[in-house]
């Protein structure tokens, strides 16, 4: 999108910002989703990508910002430039997500652009439009541990004001658990993706070895996309997804957005990025408690997740 098109994004979201406050939650075939969701939902259900159209799907702050840069540098070379031609939701739109007017839908950004596009939802597997699964379109899906993914939306949840109020976080740890948060139960995401992986050609990825091996998990993006890129351009792009390059990145960090739609002087989008830091959040009762409930939750799934690296 041109340099006007960018500011048409901001000036957008500006002018909505008075009309933004914490959005109720509608629940969609069971799934909790934000009023704006679910009022639109027939039109985001009727949504039939292209056979080449590319799906990053994750649960909310599972590492979906950081796929999708990995992404658009390496369908551009590695060229830092040419991904700062707009911010993320622009290049790389959110499927499902509406707002209030005049703020452009992810089905406005979609509608606009030629394919191939690289899409992004949250939705679980069995709300994602089957036109995905009809055209045989490539999807990346990235989990992240039940814990880390936790505290990372709760952070997310307090600071942008379009969710539903958090609480205090020794409820939000129950809402987790019964999946009342936007996009329902990390649970059942995780393991619908899982079940579907090999059928629907879905390249399932964890958070946890993308920090452990950021250029082992770059070229397996890579060879999932057919490309070839060199070792340099490879090494480049595993140097402008580091977290801190992407935390000052103007075009990945989401400062774009308003203070009055994400308030980051309570919490940066980019927070810490790390595996492990809900040892700094939860007590050791919480983690038992937690932890009984996920054997439960996760009795037969057999998903390899670690908690620590």
């Amino acid at each position: 999108m041109s340099q006007e098109g960018e500011i048409t994004y901001g000036e957008a979201i500006e002018k909505a910002s008075a009309s933004i406050h914490r959005f109720p939650l509608i629940p969609i075939r069971g799934i909790p989703l934000m009023n704006y969701i679910a009022q639109n939902w027939d039109s985001i259900w009727a949504f039939c990508p292209d056979p080449s159209d590319l799906l990053i799907a994750t649960y909310p702050k599972a590492g979906t910002t950081w796929t999708q840069e990995i992404v658009d540098l390496l369908l551009h070379n590695g060229d830092a430039e040419a991904c700062r031609r707009a911010p993320t939701p622009v290049r790389s739109p959110f499927l499902e997500i509406f707002s209030p007017p005049p703020i452009p839908s992810g089905l406005d950004f979609l509608n606009k652009m030629p394919p191939p596009r690289v899409i992004k939802t949250h939705l679980p597997f069995q709300l994602v439009p089957l036109g995905f699964w009809e055209n045989k379109c490539k999807t990346i899906y990235v989990a992240r541990n039940a814990k880390d993914n936790m505290v990372s939306y709760f952070h997310f949840d307090c600071m942008n004001l379009t969710q539903p109020e958090p609480g205090p976080w020794e409820g939000y740890i129950h809402k987790f658990m019964r999946g009342e948060l936007s996009w329902g139960s990390w649970y059942d995401h995780v393991k619908g993706y899982w079940a579907e992986r090999e059928k629907r050609n879905i390249l399932y990825l964890f958070y946890e070895d993308m920090k452990e091996n950021p250029r082992r998990e770059v070229v397996r993006i890579m060879k999932y996309l057919d490309l070839s890129l060199s070792d340099d351009v490879i090494d480049r792009i595993v140097e402008l997804t580091s977290f801190k390059k992407m935390k000052e990145n103007p075009m990945a960090n989401y400062t774009f957005i308003p203070t009055p739609v994400f308030d980051q002087s309570i919490s940066a989008f980019m927070r810490k990025g790390e595996v492990g830091d809900w040892m700094n959040h939860f007590t050791a009762e919480q983690s038992k408690m937690f932890d009984e409930d996920y054997e439960k939750q996760m009795k037969e799934a057999n998903i390899p997740f670690r908690t620590n690296i």
